[in-house]
């Protein structure tokens, strides 16, 4: 009897082509699915929750499979893991992607279609910048060469919470939507306390159109930069349109940090 797997997965964008398996790119659903699938001698199909762009990374990614595998299911991160340790080169390397968790969820569940809600978190530096951390860093934050109000920011982004048309944060190019309407459960920025400390942006909801962590993240940079005022953010909503808003901000500093199955409470 076929068992239906949830997996948890934290995993490197810098690495990757994204998330979803395509033809002569490297993805992590299609390096994930030939490594489990050559493991266990069957093939095995991955429904993955969040289809994250090219650079982007994971923290908490989830993705389905369904299992005839005589393995204990608690067992399998630690099989999986070793695994992909084996694909890479040098006896001291490790996998960009990690198992984190391993479930056995109920027959109707679905990675995707059970999803209520996801939270990202976008990295960002400012102002003056050491040397060293941007060399080390440069896959994973933003950096950004100039200092950024983030009063002026978190002001702009309480204008993003609840329910609303996000037309003007949709980049062409993504699958067509019935609707371009989200609820945002909350949109906050948090600092360090030391300077040139990390800017994040902490963002979740209901669901996300293709880029919209991005262009709001572009958006509220310009807003930190002072090229725009905090309140445009209400009028840019209100326009339904991308020209309104600001940049897309680039990929590397961008995680999907959270998939919720309930709704969040107080996230």
């Amino acid at each position: 009897m076929s068992k239906n797997i949830l997996l948890t997965i934290a995993y490197d964008g810098s690495a990757f082509h994204g998330w979803q398996k395509q033809p002569g790119e490297r993805t992590v659903q299609g390096h994930l699915e030939r490594t489990m699938s050559q493991l266990f001698r069957r093939e095995i199909l991955l429904s993955g929750t969040s289809r994250t762009d090219a650079g982007v990374h994971a923290l908490d990614q989830k993705a389905t499979f369904l299992s005839e595998l005589n393995v204990p299911t608690e067992k399998l991160p630690l099989i999986i893991n070793n695994a992909l340790c084996g694909e890479e080169k040098g006896p001291f390397a490790k996998s960009p992607v990690r198992i984190l968790d391993a479930q056995e969820m109920p027959e109707d569940f679905h990675a995707r279609f059970s999803c209520k809600g996801k939270k990202y978190i976008y990295r960002i530096r400012d102002g003056a910048t050491n040397g060293r951390s941007m060399v080390f860093d440069r896959n994973y934050v933003y950096y950004v060469d100039r200092k950024l109000d983030t009063g002026a920011i978190q002001e702009a982004a309480a204008y993003l919470k609840g329910t609303h048309d996000f037309k003007s944060f949709e980049a062409s190019g993504g699958n067509p939507r019935e609707t371009t309407v989200r609820t945002i459960f909350d949109a906050k920025v948090t600092t360090g306390q030391t300077p040139n400390s990390e800017i994040r942006l902490h963002i979740s909801g209901d669901g996300f159109l293709y880029n919209m962590v991005r262009i709001i993240t572009g958006t509220l940079v310009e807003i930190g930069q002072g090229k725009r005022d905090p309140q445009d953010m209400d009028r840019i909503i209100e326009a339904k349109d991308r020209q309104a808003a600001g940049f897309t901000a680039p990929p590397h500093g961008l995680y999907l940090a959270k998939v919720y199955y309930e709704m969040p409470i107080n996230d």
